[in-house]
């Protein structure tokens, strides 16, 4: 019995010494969208596309740095923005340039809900 508990109460300690998770470098918090770069590279030549019609960029953005940017600033190629009230966000993708000239590209995972996994089925 006493080893369980020895054991339980070692699990309990290591989870709380892991601390939490780091941020995912796309995140989205109402119409605000976050880009965190967490690593010491500085990207160039940002482009995020939000549900590949709708564009932002920004020309760098610093190693440990971060980038946002309001949903309802997401321009398409006619001029049209994404309109947060009316829209959902299916998929977000950004791509960037590496001080070393390779190309970085991120997207972020979407968890499917609802009707869209009723699809998956057939």
């Amino acid at each position: 019995m006493r080893s369980r508990s020895a054991a339980a109460v070692a699990v309990v300690l290591l989870a709380a010494g892991c601390g939490a998770l780091p941020p995912e470098p796309l995140t989205l918090e109402g119409n605000l969208l976050t880009v965190d770069n967490r690593s010491s590279e500085t990207w160039t030549d940002v482009e995020i596309w939000l549900n590949d019609y709708y564009r932002v960029t920004a020309r760098t953005i610093p190693g440990g740095g971060r980038f946002q940017a309001p949903l309802d600033t997401f321009v398409e190629s006619r001029g049209g923005r994404f309109n947060f009230q009316r829209m959902q966000v299916r998929a977000l993708r950004l791509t960037a340039t590496r001080p070393d000239g390779s190309p970085l590209e991120i997207t972020k995972q979407f968890e499917r809900t609802g009707l869209e996994r009723l699809g998956e089925r057939r």
